[in-house]
């Protein structure tokens, strides 16, 4: 994808692609969630599937969906280290299923969207 050379434009794109990016991590966080995992596997299984994220960013919101009832954590020693697994609380199941429904929406809506000739990307 050519970038414009105008200036602000790359830093525009960045602004809009990390927006963007920002609510799917939020649903790709909640989905792989759905197996108990602890913050090295999950930032794993993310970044296995392209949805690299770093510490500085998984942890805060981690604790921001726990704080909003999605999540559960607990404390446990693996491999003498102790460690906080999460997964998803009964809400979160219910909420993400509602996201995905809403992601589904979305998803058809834009695929016809890009199908129509007069906003296609010639």
């Amino acid at each position: 994808m050519a970038h414009s050379t105008q200036p602000g434009t790359s830093d525009l794109f960045e602004n809009l692609r990390l927006e963007l990016r920002r609510g799917c991590l939020v649903l790709a966080v909640l989905v792989t969630l759905r197996t108990e995992q602890y913050g090295y596997t999950l930032r794993k299984v993310l970044a296995e599937h392209g949805m690299e994220i770093d510490e500085g960013t998984l942890y805060p919101l981690l604790r921001r969906l726990e704080s909003q009832g999605l999540l559960n954590s607990q404390w446990r020693e693996e491999d003498k280290r102790n460690k906080r697994f999460y997964r998803l609380s009964p809400e979160g199941k219910q909420i993400l299923k509602q996201l995905l429904a809403e992601w589904q929406g979305i998803n058809s809506s834009l695929d016809e969207i890009l199908k129509e000739p007069s906003h296609g990307t010639s």
